[in-house]
């Protein structure tokens, strides 16, 4: 475990020097690109930190998703897709119209969204291999459950200290959507249904299971 965190270490490191470089490049053209265009020397400065500003923004609001069970929204996708399609169309603008020329004035900025995004990739498997519980198998179900889903005090997230009408939901849902086996859904597709993590709806299946929700699952109450 040690030498795969050394090794991790070393890559974010390397992934962060990389975009680094490739930032200030990448800076360099569409401030030059700017300046062409008539603006002045401020908006030519900010402009560029606009561009790459919306990258970051929106890499990081798809991470912060992410940890919460979702995949991001339509807003943040977007602006990822259209801050990058910016960056790349300004670094080749300011190219010389040549084939070579327009390879290398791009490279940076390719270079730039490559690495963030390689960093963000590394962040979401740090955080989804923290260390977590020991898991433990539910009767009658064959999906782990570990022991911090024992007791709604316990759960990490503020966001997932809910009404208990809603935990009843959930369970009731899912006493009523069984898969064609007669078992009770997983815990993430729970949790899906109702844009929670899948903690959460392990957490759900564990505690109606145990009969904390009012109704007990029938086919597993012996």
């Amino acid at each position: 475990m040690g030498a795969v965190r050394s090794i991790r270490r070393t890559t974010i490191t390397g992934v962060l020097l990389l975009a680094g470089i490739a930032a200030v490049v990448s800076f360099r053209h569409m401030h030059e690109l700017c300046l062409r265009h008539g603006e002045d020397h401020l908006a030519a400065v900010l402009i560029p930190l606009a561009v790459d500003g919306a990258i970051v923004v929106a890499s990081m609001s798809i991470l912060l998703a992410n940890r919460y069970g979702s995949r991001g929204g339509a807003l943040a996708w977007t602006m990822l897709m259209v801050g990058s399609l910016a960056s790349l169309g300004a670094n080749i603008a300011v190219a010389e119209p040549s084939l070579i020329g327009r390879i290398i004035a791009a490279w940076p900025s390719a270079a730039l969204i490559g690495s963030y995004e390689l960093l963000m990739s590394q962040i979401r498997r740090a955080s989804a291999e923290e260390p977590t519980a020991v898991q433990v198998e539910i009767v009658g179900s064959k999906e782990p459950v570990g022991d911090d889903d024992h007791d709604i005090t316990e759960l990490a997230d503020p966001h997932e200290r809910e009404t208990g009408d809603l935990r009843r939901s959930a369970w009731k849902w899912a006493l009523a959507n069984r898969l064609p086996d007669g078992a009770l859904p997983s815990g993430r597709i729970i949790a899906e249904q109702f844009a929670r993590s899948a903690r959460w709806g392990r957490w759900i299946k564990r505690i109606g299971l145990e009969g904390r929700l009012g109704e007990r699952d029938q086919s597993t109450a012996t």
